[in-house]
């Protein structure tokens, strides 16, 4: 897919690699870019430094990703690109309150069920439409310290393969970005524990949006901005019990049996 003149929206919008997205979709000439987010304020100033449409959205919530979906085809027309890319950090393991693994199973899966359900028939309807949903190296792998995230990632990455599968015939193309450390709310530069080792092959979310933005020309399902993430992932394809032996020693390293970072 080629941006240029394309309506794209971006959950998510207001910083991070949904702000990076919305910049570089942006520059590369898209005809509508709607910055969506939680963060409404934050939303709107994305909006206004590249000309956008902000809409305030709870992606957990069905009714309100209708409306986006409704606001952008008033404002642009059909939808070409749907970025379902918020996300939320969430430590502990078991022991998470139920909240917290509610709320990270709503953002991280449900959200992208909800934008599926709400463009798919309209992109089906065309015989064309592209799904970009944000999953993470931990939804390959995994998440020290956080399972509420790495579990709903997981998740995130199985449900963007089973539309890759599912609708390609219909036109539909999916590609799934899974990250590693970027720096941003989630990562900030002074993090510390697993985020600073995270740090050291972090990246801008300006370097990110410009990997996603040469994957989608190619249409590319996995999108790898961190290139070691595919040989991590292959090895732990090859040797799960070894890649599960190497895991619980990074864990020792730096996380405290109740799960919070050393």
């Amino acid at each position: 897919m080629n941006i240029k003149d394309k309506v794209v929206v971006v959950t998510g919008g207001a910083s991070g690699i949904g702000r990076g997205l919305c910049k570089r979709f942006a520059a590369e000439g898209a005809k509508g870019v709607v910055v969506s987010d939680y963060n409404g304020a934050g939303a709107a100033k994305v909006a206004e430094e590249i000309g956008g449409l902000a809409v305030t959205t709870d992606v957990g919530n069905e009714a309100q990703i209708k409306e986006l979906v409704d606001i952008t085809i008033r404002k642009y027309g059909p939808i070409d690109l749907f970025c379902s890319n918020a996300g939320i950090a969430s430590a502990g393991g078991a022991e998470a309150p139920d909240k917290d693994w509610q709320r990270c199973w709503d953002i991280h899966v449900m959200a992208h069920v909800y934008a599926a359900r709400a463009v798919l028939p309209s992109m089906i309807e065309r015989g064309s439409g592209y799904l970009l949903q944000t999953g993470s190296a931990g939804g390959l792998l995994t998440t020290l310290g956080q399972a509420p995230y790495a579990v709903t990632k997981h998740a995130a990455v199985a449900f963007a393969e089973w539309l890759s599968i599912t609708h390609a015939h219909q036109g539909i193309k999916v590609s799934c970005l899974c990250p590693f450390g970027v720096i941003s709310g989630m990562l900030p530069e002074d993090a510390e524990g697993i985020g600073k080792l995270i740090l050291k092959t972090a990246i801008t979310a300006e370097q990110c949006a410009d990997y996603v933005v040469a994957a989608l020309e190619k249409e590319e399902f996995f999108i790898l901005p961190h290139p070691e993430i595919l040989g991590y992932f292959q090895a732990r394809s090859n040797n799960h019990e070894r890649w599960l032996h190497h895991m619980r020693k990074e864990q020792k390293k730096y996380v405290l049996s109740d799960g919070s970072e050393k």
